[in-house]
């Protein structure tokens, strides 16, 4: 979880415009630390509270930016062999969910339980069998 929300802290303080002084200020008041990467968990957190606070909207696009689990990783890989193999006419993430919920009910690959995921990987590894 280190990682995303150290990346968050950073896309903020360019979307927020904030030079190195003005960012390492924030850092300093709200954490009590004078780099993003000696903050804890919970630091970051209300670091990113505030850069909110300042203005900052976190883009939808970058809450599954890249998918943490293995599992995951996998099916966004088959469906962009899909998309390159033009088997799907969008090739989207939104329509990655929407099979993803057809078959398990849930709304994204990241939330799968490991055999659900497994359903849906043997199901893109078949598709793509066919099209090749």
């Amino acid at each position: 979880m280190r990682n995303p929300m150290l990346a968050k802290v950073h896309i903020a303080k360019k979307e927020l415009n904030l030079d190195d002084e003005t960012y390492r200020s924030v850092i300093q008041r709200i954490a009590g630390k004078q780099s993003s990467g000696k903050c804890t968990d919970r630091q970051l957190t209300k670091v990113l509270e505030e850069f909110k606070r300042l203005g900052w909207k976190p883009s939808k696009k970058q809450i599954f930016k890249k998918a943490v689990n293995p599992q995951a990783r996998k099916i966004y890989a088959l469906w962009g062999e899909l998309k390159r193999l033009k088997a799907v006419e969008n090739g989207d993430r939104k329509a990655l969910r929407a099979f993803v919920k057809r078959m398990t009910n849930k709304e994204a690959p990241e939330w799968l339980l490991p055999q659900e995921s497994y359903l849906v990987i043997e199901a893109l590894k078949k598709w793509i069998e066919r099209v090749e």
